[in-house]
Parts: structure tokens; sequence; C-alpha cells
């Protein structure tokens, strides 16, 4: 979600409609040739807890795990905000990169503060702030 003034949006920016999704880290794909290469992005080589913006809404249709029947029911359905890529994104992905929220203080803003403070967390994560950690498919050592 980048355009956050578009009609579509503003119902799902109430504090009731917004969401913590937990990662610790994330990627974007390098224009590499033959394939596109995974870039993997994080707070630091630890790899510790931090969040991005996310919104979310119900909704009502048919969804399921494809090897069973699907169910026509309301779900839940989620999305995160994105923003101008910063310098570490950048070079990978030049378009936007995911709000990322690293502290208690900028959590509690996005999940209960009014939508014009809470949206001024749409910024890019300064450049010192985060790394590049590794390139190429995942490698984790658990299963």
């Amino acid at each position: 979600v980048r355009n956050v003034a578009s009609p579509y949006w503003r119902p799902w920016l109430k504090p009731e409609f917004r969401c913590l999704v937990p990662v610790s880290s994330f990627s974007e794909y390098a224009d590499t040739k033959p394939r596109k290469t995974p870039v993997w992005f994080a707070l630091s080589e630890e790899r510790p807890l931090f969040a991005f913006a996310g919104i979310w809404r119900p909704w009502t249709g048919v969804r399921g795990p494809k090897r069973d029947e699907p169910v026509e029911e309301e779900h839940r359905l989620y999305a995160f905000l994105t923003t101008t890529a910063n310098g570490i994104v950048g070079p990978v992905h030049p378009k936007a990169m995911p709000v990322l929220l690293t502290t208690p203080e900028e959590w509690r803003t996005w999940l209960e503060a009014p939508p014009d403070e809470a949206l001024q967390l749409q910024r890019p994560l300064p450049d010192d702030e985060m790394m590049e950690v590794a390139r190429g498919e995942r490698r984790d050592e658990a299963a």
C-alpha cells in the first residue's frame, strides 16, 4: 500500500484495521541474468525482529488451500505499507520498500494513534539502521 490518500485505502487506515507484520528480514529481487537474484535485508546480521506497518480487512469470498476444498466465508486479508526506497534497498529495488517499524514506541503509534500521526511513520528507514545480509536463495540453518 503506497498511496494512502486513495479513497480505497482510507477506511482501512483506522486503528482498528492496523496490524503489525512481524519479520526478521525481507527480500527484493535484483535484476540479474539469467534469473533474478533475491537480496535479503535486515536490521543487522543477527536479524532481530521488527515489523511492517500493516493493515487488514475482512473479505467474503472463496479462498483456501489448493489441495483442499476452498471455502466461501469471511476471511481476513492483510497488506503492508510501502514508501520510497532508502540507499540500501534502492540499488536493488529503486521504486519502493516496506515501511519498517523497529521500536515498541513505533509499534504503539502505528496501532493506536490517529491516522495523521500514524502515517508519519510511512518513511524509509535511515540507511544506517539496516543492511543487506545475504544474496541468493534462502539458506536458513533451521529446516
